[in-house]
């Protein structure tokens, strides 16, 4: 198992890469969240405005 971890000693590369590949996708995640929240926004308000 050690070895799985040591990476044949490129752990640091291979386990940065894994970690940073993560970050990226979750703040990626949260973008789009953010996003979708603006434009229900945005629809909602050119609803309100057709309707008066």
């Amino acid at each position: 198992m050690s070895d799985f971890f040591a990476q044949g000693g490129y752990a640091f590369f291979v386990w940065g890469a894994y970690g940073m590949a993560a970050v990226l996708l979750v703040i990626e995640i949260l973008q789009l969240r953010a996003q979708r929240r603006t434009i229900l926004a945005r629809l909602g308000r050119l609803t309100r405005m057709r309707d008066v």
